[in-house]
């Protein structure tokens, strides 16, 4: 995917990652970028273009896929990660929430921006999953069924979207240093490190990067049984 000239949106865009994601494809040369927020006028970085966008809500899908026709690079950003255990109280509704957002959102914006990337070249989508992808942990315990889901979701559409030309890139990572588990003192990753490394594997035309130590130390340990093993971030 080449990224020079591309016209991208980035879920979730007003902060952290996703606002890292736009300051640096508008630093590698995009011509347009759609900053998409639930609250618009959170976007405060100059050079992008706002758009209202909450994954879950279908009617504002459709009304920034019709806005949006140009797009050729989508990012699927958005998402929440709240802690809790799956045996805890609530836990069906609070992994309903996840999956809302972290899977049936993914899943949405991405059949609403899939003609338009076919139509504009082919384009590339980029999906933000985790390491608990791959793993589990008793504290993001439904946010890591979400993302198990959207990794799988990210291969299935990897599938249907090659005959398209539509490149599409799963990314992995540990704890990245945003409001996101601002409360958890473990060691993080800078998000200008992650993006950096995300777009280099998106301009290499790859299919999944793992953009930290942690996350690469998992995707190597599936070989032996991660999750049998027992060996997934508490």
């Amino acid at each position: 995917m080449k990224i020079e000239g591309s016209v991208a949106l980035v879920t979730g865009a007003n902060r952290g990652l996703g606002l890292e994601f736009t300051r640096q494809l508008l630093e590698r040369g995009a011509s347009r970028v759609y900053a998409a927020a639930r609250n618009p006028s959170a976007v405060a970085l100059p050079g992008v273009v706002p758009i209202r966008l909450d994954v879950t809500n279908p009617a504002q899908i459709e009304a920034a896929a019709r806005a949006c026709g140009d797009v050729s690079l989508l990012i699927n950003n958005a998402g929440i990660g709240k802690v809790g255990g799956l045996l805890s109280d609530g836990a069906e509704a609070l992994l309903r929430e996840h999956l809302d957002t972290n899977l049936f959102g993914m899943l949405n914006v991405s059949r609403a921006f899939a003609d338009i990337l076919g139509r504009n070249g082919g384009g590339a989508l980029v999906n933000i999953l985790s390491v608990l992808s791959w793993t589990s942990s008793t504290v993001l315990a439904s946010y890591g069924v979400s993302k198990a889901a959207a990794w799988s979701l990210t291969n299935g559409l990897r599938q249907e979207l090659r005959e398209q030309g539509t490149q599409v890139l799963g990314f992995h990572a540990g704890l990245i240093d945003t409001d996101l588990v601002k409360e958890f003192d473990k060691p993080k990753s800078s998000p200008v490190d992650v993006v950096r490394l995300t777009l280099d594997a998106l301009a290499a035309g790859e299919d999944e990067v793992a953009v930290d130590d942690h996350a690469r130390a998992v995707k190597q340990g599936l070989a032996q049984g991660v999750y049998l093993a027992g060996r997934g971030a508490s």
